[in-house]
């Protein structure tokens, strides 16, 4: 059994006992999450739309890691202009518990 969630302006797809990292949600671990945004639950074929109107997934927050450190290089030929910047996305990572029909 899986299901497909949204947060974060992305889609999962998640079952029992994955871990998944989400874009940042502000909470710390230990904490419980509900993901009420269940776009489609497949379980002996899929059900989308009204059959997951009341569909929830509820996952425990496992910690706040960072992603990798992205490099972002500005540079003009002829000026001396150049620019080095860093980002590192910050994530939430979550253990998925159980699929909520």
């Amino acid at each position: 059994m899986y299901a497909i969630i949204a947060t974060g302006g992305k889609q999962y797809k998640v079952a029992a006992g994955d871990f998944v990292n989400v874009e940042k949600l502000g909470v710390e671990a230990g904490d419980t999450v509900t993901f009420d945004d269940v776009l489609a639950i497949s379980d002996n074929g899929l059900k989308v739309g009204n059959d997951v109107a009341g569909a929830s997934v509820t996952a425990s927050v496992v910690g706040n890691p960072k992603g990798k450190k992205v490099i972002v290089y500005k540079f003009k030929r002829k000026t001396g202009y150049h620019k080095k910047i860093g980002h590192r996305q910050q994530y939430t990572r979550v253990k998925i518990e159980k699929i909520n029909v």
